[in-house]
C-alpha cells in the first residue's frame, strides 16, 4: 500500500495544478479528433452534459453546470455569436481596493453598490464561447448541480477543448 501513496500524490498534485477535476478530462481533451468537419455543440440541462459533435459524429463530451434556479440556461437553438478567451463577467465579481485586495467578494454590479475606494474586477470566465447575449461556455467550478447565474461551465481542459473546435457561427442546441 505504501507504494501507492507517491503515485497518488503525484496524480492529485497534476490534477490540481492542471485546473482539472478528473486526469480523465485532461486526457480525452488532448485525443485528437477522428472525424472532420463543421463543429455543432449540444448541451443537455437535464443530463448536465454537453457534447462536441463533427460532421455529425460526437467527437467529445464534458461534464456542466448550468443556470441554477432563478438564472435558468436560455434552452433553444443558437450560434456562437464571440469567443473570448481571457473573458471576465461584466456583471459577477469582487470590489476590489487599490492595492488588490478584496474589499467585498461575490458581488452583482447591478445590485452591489461599490465600497469606498474600490472598483470592479470580473470573475475570469477562460474560454468564453458566447451563444446568447450574455449566456456562453466557459471553465468555471462543478459542483455537480445546476449552479451559475445562466452559463454553462465546464471543467478547463474541456472547455478549451470546446473553445478550440468552435468558430463564430457554430450552432450550439441547450435542450432541456
Amino acid at each position: 500500500m505504501k507504494r501507492f501513496s507517491p503515485l497518488y500524490a503525484l496524480g492529485a498534485t497534476f490534477m490540481a495544478l492542471s485546473g482539472c477535476t478528473t486526469v480523465t478530462d485532461l486526457i480525452t481533451s488532448k485525443i485528437p479528433e477522428s472525424h472532420s468537419g463543421r463543429p455543432a455543440i449540444v448541451v443537455s440541462l437535464r443530463e448536465q452534459e454537453a457534447y462536441l459533435y463533427r460532421g455529425g459524429y460526437r467527437t467529445a463530451s464534458s461534464r456542466i453546470s448550468s443556470g441554477r434556479e432563478g438564472y435558468r440556461t436560455p434552452i433553444g437553438r443558437f450560434r456562437v455569436i464571440r469567443k473570448d478567451a481571457n473573458h471576465r463577467s461584466s456583471l459577477y465579481g469582487d470590489y476590489i481596493d487599490d492595492s488588490g485586495r478584496i474589499v467585498k467578494a461575490n458581488v452583482d454590479s447591478r445590485r452591489d453598490s461599490r465600497q469606498p475606494h474600490s472598483h470592479f474586477v470580473g470573475t475570469p470566465m477562460p474560454y468564453f464561447l458566447e451563444f446568447s447575449p450574455g449566456y456562453g461556455l466557459h471553465q468555471g467550478y462543478l459542483p455537480g448541480v445546476p449552479a451559475s447565474h445562466g452559463c454553462i461551465r465546464m471543467p478547463y481542459w474541456k472547455a478549451r477543448q470546446f473553445y478550440d473546435a468552435a468558430h463564430v457561427g457554430t450552432p450550439v442546441v441547450v435542450k432541456p
